[in-house]
């Protein structure tokens, strides 16, 4: 698959119609989001089951500031609407893989429980 251009109107449909998606946050003026641009496409076309999303931090700057982007390339993986990682920088192609392995194996009913013990914690 390749990659879609996300915005503030798309982001939410996105990531409810699709079981993961991952988004490049990025800048035209940035040279490592130039740098890791063909590999994230590349890496794109090797997983029709995922979303490869991109948000151009310059036109997004309200999409980008929501998430507390700081420095880009940053990237951030939804896992059936929870955000369960999110780098900043660029990753070679092989940690790309990984991670998205990873993702895949997930066990998201175990990361419910937890978050859902966090909160717990957090509103004792």
């Amino acid at each position: 698959m390749a990659t879609v251009d996300i915005t503030k109107d798309t982001l939410k449909e996105t990531i409810e119609n699709n079981d993961i998606v991952i988004i490049d946050f990025w800048a035209p003026w940035c040279g490592p989001c130039k740098s890791f641009a063909p590999i994230y496409d590349a890496v794109s076309e090797k997983h029709e089951d995922v979303v490869f999303g991109k948000v151009n931090t310059e036109d997004e700057q309200e999409l980008a500031a929501s998430f507390q982007i700081r420095s880009i390339p940053t990237l951030m993986i939804f896992r059936e609407q929870i955000v369960i990682f999110s780098q900043a920088g660029m990753l070679p192609e092989s940690a790309l893989e990984e991670v998205i392995a990873k993702t895949k194996e997930l066990d998201m009913d175990q990361v419910r429980k937890e978050i859902a013990e966090q909160q717990a914690k957090a509103n004792a």
